[in-house]
């Protein structure tokens, strides 16, 4: 019974691992499909808004594939980490703007709450937990 139960938990990590990488790598992809959606997102206090966006987007990118890789899995999912804990600055600003950036991008602010408090943390659990 248990055997069972470990070769579905081991099926479940990799397509986990396989979602997470996919994530990543089209999250990166928005980044240049979809540049002025993330524009109102970068706090005005960064420099060269363009250049963060489509750095960002490289980033996302090269860690979601690397999360496709044995060999380079715990690396990208300690990056996943590290972009996310840097983007918090990012939802602070959208809190602090009211949850409204722009025509395209306007939630009530519980949502930019929930999305800090819970869906970010989540995030970096779900790369924590696919770096073995």
């Amino acid at each position: 019974m248990w055997q069972k139960f470990k070769i579905k938990n081991k099926h479940m990590k990799r397509l986990s691992v396989l979602l997470l990488g996919i994530f990543y790598l089209f999250a990166g992809m928005n980044h240049f499909w979809h540049p002025d959606f993330y524009y109102p997102l970068i706090p005005t206090y960064l420099p060269q808004p363009v250049l963060l966006n489509y750095a960002s987007g490289v980033i996302e990118m090269l860690l979601g594939a690397g999360v496709l890789y044995n060999n380079t899995r715990k690396y990208a999912c300690y990056g996943i980490i590290s972009l996310l804990v840097l983007f918090i600055p990012s939802h602070i600003w959208f809190i602090q703007k009211g949850g409204c950036m722009s025509e395209s991008l306007c939630v009530p602010v519980w949502v930019a709450w929930v999305r800090l408090l819970l869906v970010h943390p989540l995030l970096i659990w779900w790369a924590y937990t696919s770096k073995k």
